[in-house]
């Protein structure tokens, strides 16, 4: 029976839904903590976690990278990068989660790729921070480098709220994470990605500005135009994800933005707007990926 590792913390819906697609389809799936992992170079498994080792798993799906230290996070990270180069598949790999964890990095690699995307300016320091607030015109997003679901986003258009806040945010060391505000409508757009299919859509309308469903957002489906469509595989190939959410908006002149991409999805909001059973795609996928890597190492 093939067997899949998910990395978690704690329990949950996703986690659930995942637990009981992968049974559906042949598979066995065990969560295991993230916090509990152990790596070892002189005795015992080279990587374990809760006494498993993980490279006997034939895939690790990563569910969630919790908060922690910067000493907690380097190592989770290299704990994936190690099974990576043992040869176990991983989903989402270590290096795309790197790319889109990281708010800058994301927008940066967006950028290159000449995909729209709101523009963007990181910076240390208090006095260059308040230099991109009238350089991005006044009106700005301010978003943590690292995070999801919307929480400590807000948003700034006056200058003695941003001197304010820009003196709050120096006095804990964050980073300076700025953003223009492109006026949009009551909603805007998560694309659920899986390979290089677009599996299900979905737009999240409310009042306020920020339309995550973690904040109350209503959902309905929706259909994406071709050329949106382009747009969201594009995000995704140059992010290189397995599967991803992307979110995307359409400004007052009807031209679509690319906000982000979410190597580590939810779903649970897309669910509801769609018959199609994201975590039984998503089981599909992994593995089709699993065993088809495990073809080829024994042919090798």
């Amino acid at each position: 029976m093939t067997r899949i590792a998910i990395l978690s913390s704690g329990t949950g819906y996703h986690l659930t839904r995942l637990i009981e697609a992968f049974a559906a389809q042949g598979a066995e799936a065990r969560p295991l903590p993230i916090p509990r992992l152990i790596g070892s170079t002189s005795s015992g498994p080279i990587l374990s976690s809760k006494g498993e080792s993980l490279v006997d798993f034939d895939a690790v799906v990563v569910r969630v990278i919790p908060l922690g230290s910067l000493e907690q996070i380097i190592f989770r990270m290299d704990a994936l990068h190690l099974l990576e180069r043992l040869g176990v598949p991983i989903f989402n790999p270590p290096r795309a989660i790197e790319r889109t964890v990281d708010k800058f990095w994301t927008s940066s690699l967006l950028e290159e790729e000449g995909l729209p995307t709101p523009r963007t300016v990181a910076a240390e320091s208090f006095q260059d921070a308040m230099e991109a607030f009238a350089k991005l015109g006044g009106n700005v997003v301010v978003k943590p480098l690292f995070g999801s679901g919307g929480r400590g986003i807000f948003r700034l258009n006056d200058e003695e709220m941003a001197y304010r806040a820009f003196r709050t945010m120096e006095m804990h060391r964050w980073i300076y994470y700025l953003q223009e505000f492109i006026p949009r409508g009551l909603h805007d757009v998560r694309a659920f990605v899986i390979g290089e299919r677009i599996v299900a859509c979905c737009k999240r309308s409310a009042f306020d500005w920020r339309r995550n469903v973690a904040r109350g957002a209503m959902v309905r489906p929706f259909q994406l135009s071709e050329a949106q469509q382009e747009l969201v595989l594009h995000t995704c190939s140059a992010l290189q994800v397995e599967y991803a959410g992307v979110d995307l908006i359409e400004d007052a002149e009807g031209k679509t933005w690319i906000l982000e991409a979410n190597s580590i999805p939810g779903w649970v909001g897309l669910q509801e707007s769609t018959s199609i059973d994201i975590a039984a795609e998503i089981a599909g996928h992994v593995l089709a990926r699993a065993r088809g890597s495990r073809r080829t190492l024994a042919a090798g």
